[in-house]
């Protein structure tokens, strides 16, 4: 026996995987990139210092959920606006990032702010310096950007040591990391 459904129900059924899907697309995942690149120092000069240049992207979705970057409401965050908080996206990002280097801390040099497109928005690129004191053989990393307000929140790091490259995911149950270069 063969049960009719009405087409009222199938349509309405059409119309919630419908609306699912859209809300699923709606939403996406908060990440941030974060780049490391290693120089290191001379084997000729002993006061050399292992050097690490950083790239950090964090979406500006994100940043303005925190730090309320669309002054306007408008929906959209323009380069002016951006622009008057780059000291508050700054001070909130480095306050949620810590190296260690050897043991020791390192200073943190910020060197510029861009943005940077990438397949899901626009980021905020946040370039830096680690200043470590002596040749650096390990780097502590700990990281927290946005885990007490989204646990679903994942920091991707690579991270390039002359021809090495590695990667590794940070999440609220993996917030530090200690790197050999």
């Amino acid at each position: 026996m063969i049960h009719r459904r009405g087409l009222w129900f199938d349509g309405l059924l059409i119309a919630l995987a419908m609306g699912l899907a859209n809300v699923a697309q709606a939403h996406s995942a908060s990440d941030a990139y974060l780049t490391l690149t290693v120089e290191s120092p001379s084997a000729s000069d002993p006061v050399a210092r292992t050097v690490v240049h950083g790239q950090w992207d964090i979406a500006l979705r994100d940043l303005d959920f925190v730090l309320k970057l669309d002054a306007n409401g408008d929906g959209k965050i323009s380069w002016g606006e951006l622009r008057r908080r780059q000291q508050a996206v700054s001070d909130y990002a480095y306050a949620h990032i810590l190296f260690m280097g050897d043991g020791r801390a390192c200073r943190i040099e910020p060197t510029r702010q861009a943005v940077d497109n990438h397949a899901d928005g626009a980021y905020a690129a946040l370039f830096f310096e680690l200043a470590c004191s002596g040749a650096t053989k390990r780097l502590t990393l700990d990281y927290s950007l946005f885990f007490s307000i989204d646990p679903s929140h994942r920091g991707i790091l690579m991270l390039r040591s002359g021809e090495k490259v590695a990667t590794a995911v940070l999440s609220p149950a993996n917030t530090k990391l200690d790197l050999g270069l």
